[in-house]
């Protein structure tokens, strides 16, 4: 159920102004801590039924009973897509949202099982995988949680080498991901729209909110400025949920990006918001898409044969 809303009212949205959620089925991917926990809370006590798709099922169980409403606990490694595809074939019920929210950020040059570079194979290759596998299931939106990180010095997704093999920084390593996250959803709306699905690709980020992704960082120095940023000028979970929350339940356009209405879109009510003109690209997304396909071993599930060579 969307709840529509105006430019006016937008600024002084809230959790409290969830629609009833009863009847709906909900995914949230690493809900078991920080603005994932916090949204999973949100939209249990609204009336949804959230599953908690998590890599450590014994600490997903102690998150979801601090939530307030109905929940369920089911395993997911999306840095291990035979994981993801366990996840996805394990699933027969109707599944209105899928909630992209898991994610690493900043860490030591790391693989996945399936041997790609940790931040872009967690945080773009496992949930673009997820989505395609269940997508005949959804019937409203998937959201996907992006960050202004993928603004960070010109970022671009570097086709020769995106495991960045041959110049690895944490921070070039994550913006590439969270880039490849709003390309995700640009190209994914674009395929649902051709295939003439009602489902919605929606995009958003939470600010700078204080949550224990930060604490992952590389560098001492980096968790060091982190923490003081995080206790002196960082929103809470709560309010960096929200633009998440926003994009789930409201009317709004497909391949849209919310985020915060303040200063450099570090905190504030949830809005629409721009984004860099690289994460605009419909070409670049196209072809994202294509090299995902080859890497995951999935494919859009919905597309005609003559759109699926697009």
């Amino acid at each position: 159920m969307a709840e529509t809303t105006d430019s006016k009212s937008s600024a002084a949205w809230s959790a409290r102004r969830l629609p009833d959620l009863t009847g709906r089925t909900v995914v949230v991917t690493g809900a078991n801590s920080g603005i994932g926990l916090t949204a999973t809370d949100a939209l249990a006590r609204a009336g949804a039924h959230v599953v908690l798709a998590v890599r450590d099922p014994e600490r997903g169980r102690a998150a979801a009973a601090t939530v307030h409403g109905s929940t369920e606990v089911r395993r997911l490694d999306l840095a291990d897509l035979s994981s993801v595809r366990a996840f996805a074939e394990a699933w027969r019920e109707p599944l209105h949202v899928l909630v992209n929210n898991a994610g690493v950020m900043m860490l030591p040059r790391q693989r996945t099982k399936d041997g790609f570079e940790m931040q872009f194979g967690t945080n773009h290759l496992g949930h673009f995988a997820l989505t395609n596998l269940l997508l005949p299931h959804l019937t409203d939106r998937v959201v996907t949680v992006s960050s202004g990180a993928h603004r960070w010095g010109g970022a671009r997704i570097a086709f020769d080498d995106l495991d960045m093999t041959s110049h690895y920084t944490p921070q070039r390593a994550y913006a590439q991901s969270k880039l490849a996250n709003l390309l995700f959803t640009l190209e994914l709306q674009r395929r649902l729209t051709e295939a003439g699905s009602t489902v919605r690709a929606l995009a958003a980020h939470p600010g700078y909110a204080a949550t224990n992704l930060q604490s992952h960082a590389a560098h001492p120095a980096a968790r060091a400025l982190m923490r003081l940023g995080n206790r002196f000028f960082a929103q809470d979970d709560k309010a960096g949920a929200l633009p998440t929350l926003y994009a789930v339940t409201q009317d709004l356009p497909g391949a849209s990006y919310v985020g915060p209405d303040g200063l450099g879109e570090l905190r504030g009510a949830p809005t629409l918001v721009g984004r860099s003109r690289a994460a605009s690209d419909p070409l670049t997304a196209r072809r994202l898409w294509r090299v995902s396909e080859e890497l995951t071993g999935t494919s859009f599930p919905l597309a005609r044969d003559e759109q699926t060579r697009v």
